[in-house]
């Protein structure tokens, strides 16, 4: 049987657009619980389901506050405040990375985020959501036209050569794929130029902001895979942090707000 604190727990859930991701802290500020699961059709029916398993591994004696963010956040009707991901993004890299002054590239499944961090409190920030370009969509499509998983695709593009795709759009992205199989290119070789072109689209992205000094920290779906982290590294000529919970920076964010409701 496990052993509990006696106090207030914090839920944060991360209800993106491919998966959510939950993390409760306990009084102390350390993760007790992840989850990770596909946000399927329905974010409430997710949301739902995070609760009872909640509940089931914890019982109704922890006192428990949920704060909720992500795309689905006003989907979680038991959410005691809903927060903005670029908040709880923010808030959860400096918790992870131990920085108050930190950039941050977050890669998600239907938009990137980059968020500059001063001093804890976000300075600024842009997102893409208006186009697939350059998030995990994009690199979800381009496997499954190349037969692979995401995962497969981004090890194989080590392997590759350079080889160019010239539009950022994922329709036309596709189409030049579709054309370079038909040409004969190499697997490995168009695996390359899917990477690149979501590197590019990232970079070109981060040069609209004024990043800081500290160093660029990588969170979001992508951050499992070390060839995309070796190429950002590339192309911002700098080193890219990243971390085993990165994937859950969002929830780590919003259940530090949730600890806090009550301070």
């Amino acid at each position: 049987m496990r052993t509990r604190k006696i106090g207030h727990y914090g839920v944060g859930i991360d209800i993106g657009s491919t998966c959510a991701k939950t993390v409760m802290i306990d009084p102390d500020g350390k993760a007790v619980w992840r989850d990770l699961r596909p946000t399927g059709w329905s974010s409430v029916e997710t949301a739902r389901a995070i609760s009872s398993d909640l509940s089931k591994g914890f019982g109704e004696e922890v006192e428990k506050h949920y704060v909720a963010t992500g795309y689905g956040r006003v989907s979680v009707p038991f959410a005691d405040k809903c927060i903005t991901e670029i908040s709880c993004h923010a808030k959860g890299a400096v918790l992870l990375f131990g920085e108050k002054n930190l950039n941050v590239i977050d890669i998600g499944g239907q938009d990137t985020k980059l968020i500059v961090v001063t001093e804890g409190v976000v300075s600024e920030f842009l997102m893409n959501d208006k186009c697939s370009a350059g998030t995990g969509r994009f690199l979800e499509v381009m496997a499954n036209t190349l037969s692979m998983t995401p995962a497969q695709l981004c090890t194989l593009a080590g392997t590759g050569k350079e080889t160019q795709i010239s539009s950022l759009c994922t329709v036309f992205a596709e189409s030049e794929v579709i054309n370079l199989i038909g040409r004969g290119t190499a697997r490995e070789d168009i695996a390359w130029a899917v990477v690149d072109s979501i590197v590019r689209k990232v970079r070109t992205q981060a040069g609209k902001l004024r990043l800081g000094k500290g160093p660029l920290c990588l969170t979001g779906g992508l951050c499992d895979f070390p060839y995309v982290r070796e190429k950002l590294q590339a192309a911002f000529g700098r080193e890219v942090l990243t971390s085993p919970d990165a994937r859950f920076a969002g929830a780590f964010g919003a259940a530090q707000y949730a600890l806090e409701l009550t301070r």
